[in-house]
Order: structure tokens, then C-alpha cells, then sequence
């Protein structure tokens, strides 16, 4: 039977603003007046929707609608709130206010879900960083659609409420708090290893490149390949996952909780396993690059975060979306701006790019003529900016494979063999520096990247030959500075500056 109007019901949720949880405390009131569903605290249309959600989710999972004015307040009142993961903790905390649980003040419970007709609930977004939240807060409890319980469960100390319809929510909060499971148990450990199916044995020839990726695996560097159509540049860029260290469980948590937002992790699903390869298409927007909209939502190069960001036929991208990349590249965040407020989504990642030498792709070609004239080769090739093109640390041309090549038995190194010395020489630079070489800042590079007189001339010999900026003369000394850590040398010598430089500059 409903209790009189005139009751009260507090409940915690939560609203997810960039890839960060922030408390949401919502009350419902029941009182005398004409029947009316009112929400208030700036809720978007999809929450108003919710309404209808919530009366249909009531009625069909065997409990009374009550029959009188409801309002609805979710505070703070100018964050807006947005999604449907509302949907539960107001059908909640209009079944509390009428009675049907048993407990009206539930602000230690954090509650999230959206609900179908019929009372299912459904997984949301977001949850994985609203039950980090959830535990900085001290909430007792996290209760969540059934379907988010192995992301959440990453969480450690935090006890989890899986349920899968309303009724089944109704129960659990009227149950004795004695009876509710404990904390799961995370796993911490060490993330698998890549293991796509993608090997370097599968490629045949294309020694210089697949030296640059593993240099570029090595200290985190960003690259560029040009060659013309079907000489291998995709395939080199697919196989990069496959020679980096596997995720560690922070990188890991990072990651999942940015697909977490993008709604990217499939019911049941836990941490990411495989470092993120995020291959965009030339067409794609610049709000979907960096990512955007009215609720700003993470995009390609947030999805990336501790992985590979991939950018076949670069130049067809548009200016002002590969511009874009400059500030996430340099920071390693990018910033969202609105009226309202701005976010700030992580974006960590290895650039890797492709691109043909000409419009037709086979300037230079000794085997098919090129039918492009200079000024389009020269407009093509301006596409990328020079900002843009200061940033990629190593440049290399590939080469079409020889028929000859192709037809061997040979096949090339394996993936598993080329990790393990990117997991040396990662390791080396973490006991000297706790970062990777593409991540020193200026005023460490001069103490890292030490050089004698020799190396000394020669940098500044070809820095004035090529016209090298600062950023470049710093970049070419890092790329120098994994080299040697390859070679498991103290300090850089020549030969390793030599190969530097050649990565640097390509007609």
C-alpha cells in the first residue's frame, strides 16, 4: 500500500564530465496536487525522457505508480545532467518516497542504470569511472546494471550491486545490509600481451622500416611513412601493437575508463587487454578526432590513450583536423572548451601516419611513371603543415618489396622477438629517467642525450644543413638517445646520431 504524500526520499547517482565522475544527490517528493512528473537541477532531454521510462518500468515490474504530484530535484543544480543512467536511482527514489523500499535516505548507496519498459535495466556509460568516484567518496555501496559489474569490480574496496531488473533492485535495497556480498577481489596483475594475430614474420623485406618502428616502439616515438600504394605501410602500422610492452594495470584502468565513456566496452566486459589501435578515416571531423559536442565525449585520439593512433593517407585528412593533433601531441591531454566548462580528456598515444609521395603515389617510382607535376606534388605534399611535420620524430620511405622477396621462404623477424628488446630498452630508460625518451622535456634532454665532440659536430652540422628548428634539434637527440638504449649503450655515439638523422629528412 502507497504511504501518504508528503514523503521524501534522498538517493547518491552520479554524472559523468569528460572522464570524470561527479556526485549527483537526487530527492524525490511526493505531495498533494494534480498527478504530474516533474524533474528539475538542469536535466537534458534525454533525462526528461526518463519519465516515460520510469512510469512504464514501474507499472510493468508488478509495482504502483503513485498517483500524485512527484518532483524530482538532482543537485547540483547547474551541472547538467545528461544520459540515461538516471533512469534506476529516480525509479528508486519514487517507489522509497511511496514506500515500497523500506529505506527513504539512501545517500550512502551510489546508484546508477537505465531501464527498459518492462523493468530491465540496462548497462550504462561511464561506470567504470563513476565507481572510482564511488569509492573517493566513501559510498557503501555501488548498485549497477549486471552488465557493468566486471568493469566495475576493477575497483578495489568497493562493494558491488549487481542487479538486472527493478525488482531485483527493490530487493537488494530492502534486504539487511548484512546480507550484501563484500568487496570483489581485482585483478592487479600484468596485463597479456598483444596477441592480434598480426606478426612481423608475416612481412617480407622493408628492413629500414621496420628498423623505424622498433626504434619508435622503443622510446614512444611518433612516425611517418611514405612509399606508394601496396608497399607496406599498413601493414607495419597494424603490427605496432604487437612489439609494445603490454599494458600495465594504471595504463590499463586509464584506458578503460575512456572506452567506458565512449560506451566501448561490450556487457561483461573488464579492462582492456591490448593496447588501443585507433585507425580513423580521412573524412572524420576534427570534434570526432579530439573529440567534442554539446556533452563533450572523448574522441580517436582520447581512444588511443596508451596506444596507436593511425592515420593512413594523411594528407587527405583535412588542415585543420590534423592541426588539431598539435596540442595533444606535445601535452599528452586535450582540452574540450564550452560556455559551460571545459574537459580535459587524457590523450597519450604513438602518432603513426602514411602517406603516398604524390597524388598518383609513385613519384620516384623506378617501375611506374608518375603522372602528377611538380606544383601538385608540392600542394599534396603541404598538406601537413610544418608544425605538424616538426612533431613526427622519424620519417622513412618505404620501398615496394621485390617480386623476388615476396616469393621466399624467409620469413622475417617475429613481433615476439623485436618486443623484447623494446622491453630492454624501455626498461633501461625507465631506471634512468622514469619516462620514455619521446616524453623527456627540453631541460632533460642536454643531461639524457650527452654527446661528445664528435656527435656535437655533427648535429650541429646537420642541423644547419636541414634547417632543423629547435623542437626538431631536441627530437633528433631523443630518437639518438633510444638508439643507443637498442644497443645497450651508456652513452650516444655517432653511428647512433648518424641513424637519427637519417630518420629526420626525406625528399
Amino acid at each position: 500500500m502507497l504511504a501518504s504524500p508528503g514523503m521524501l526520499a534522498s538517493l547518491e547517482s552520479a554524472a559523468v564530465i569528460g572522464v570524470q565522475a561527479s556526485p549527483v544527490h537526487i530527492e524525490v517528493d511526493l505531495c498533494f496536487g494534480l498527478p504530474r512528473f516533474q524533474l528539475v537541477g538542469l536535466p537534458d532531454t534525454s533525462v526528461k525522457e526518463s519519465r516515460d521510462r520510469v512510469h512504464a518500468a514501474i507499472r510493468n515490474s508488478g509495482f504502483e505508480f503513485p498517483q500524485h504530484r512527484i518532483v524530482i530535484n538532482m543537485a547540483p543544480a547547474d551541472v547538467r545532467k545528461a544520459g540515461s543512467s538516471f533512469d534506476l536511482p529516480i525509479a528508486l527514489g519514487v517507489l522509497a518516497a511511496s514506500g515500497v523500499v523500506l529505506t527513504r535516505d539512501i545517500r550512502d548507496v551510489v546508484i546508477v542504470g537505465e531501464l527498459s519498459l518492462d523493468g530491465t535495466i540496462h548497462p550504462a556509460r561511464g561506470v567504470l569511472p563513476i565507481a572510482v568516484a564511488a569509492r573517493q567518496q566513501g559510498a557503501a555501496a555501488l548498485l549497477l546494471p549486471a552488465g557493468n559489474a566486471v568493469e566495475a569490480s576493477v575497483v578495489s574496496g568497493l562493494r558491488l550491486l549487481p542487479v538486472r531488473t527493478l525488482a531485483e533492485a527493490v530487493g537488494t535495497l530492502n534486504q539487511a545490509r548484512e546480507e550484501w556480498p563484500g568487496p570483489p577481489m581485482p585483478d592487479s596483475g600484468p596485463r597479456a600481451a598483444c596477441d592480434s594475430g598480426l606478426d612481423l614474420a608475416d612481412l617480407r623485406g622493408q628492413a629500414f622500416a621496420r628498423r623505424a618502428l622498433e626504434v619508435a616502439a622503443a622510446g614512444g616515438h611518433n612516425l611517418l611513412m611514405i612509399g606508394p600504394p601496396g608497399a607496406g605501410k599498413t601493414m607495419l602500422a597494424r603490427r605496432l601493437p604487437g612489439i609494445l610492452p603490454p599494458l600495465g594495470f594504471e595504463e590499463a584502468l586509464e584506458a578503460t575508463a575512456i572506452h567506458s565513456v565512449a560506451g566501448l566496452i561490450p556487457p561483461g566486459g573488464g579492462l582492456l587487454t591490448e593496447r588501443p589501435f585507433r585507425a580513423p578515416h580521412h573524412t572524420i571531423s576534427d570534434a570526432a578526432l579530439v573529440g567534442g559536442g554539446a556533452q563533450p565525449r572523448p574522441g580517436e585520439v582520447s581512444l588511443a590513450h596508451h596506444g596507436v593512433l593511425f592515420l593512413d593517407e594523411m594528407p587527405e585528412f583535412e588542415r585543420r583536423v590534423l592541426d588539431a593533433l598539435r596540442q595533444p601531441i606535445e601535452e599528452g591531454r586535450i582540452t574540450v572548451s564550452r560556455s559551460a566548462r571545459s574537459v580535459v580528456f587524457p590523450a597519450r598515444f604513438m602518432l603513426v601516419a602514411a602517406m603516398n609521395p604524390c597524388p598518383c603515389g609513385y613519384a620516384g617510382s623506378a617501375t611506374r611513371a608518375c603522372r602528377c607535376t611538380p606544383p601538385q606534388v608540392d600542394r599534396y605534399r603541404a598538406r601537413i603543415s610544418g608544425p605538424l611535420r616538426d612533431r613526427l620524430d622519424l620519417i622513412v620511405e618505404v620501398e615496394p618489396v621485390p617480386v623476388g622477396a615476396l616469393a621466399g621462404d624467409n620469413p622475417g623477424e617475429s613481433s615476439g622477438a623485436v618486443r623484447e628488446r623494446v622491453l630492454e630498452a624501455r626498461e633501461r630508460q625507465a631506471r634512468r629517467q622514469s619516462q620514455l625518451n619521446a616524453r623527456l622535456p627540453a631541460r632533460s634532454v642536454q643531461k639524457a642525450c650527452a654527446l661528445d665532440s664528435g656527435g656535437q659536430a655533427l648535429l650541429e652540422r646537420s642541423a644547419e644543413r636541414l634547417s632543423l628548428s629547435a623542437r626538431a634539434y631536441h627530437r633528433v637527440l631523443r630518437v639518438a638517445r633510444t638508439i643507443a638504449d637498442l644497443d645497450g649503450a651508456a652513452r650516444i655515439v655517432e653511428a647512433h646520431l648518424a641513424e637519427a638523422l637519417q630518420y629526420r629528412f626525406v625528399e
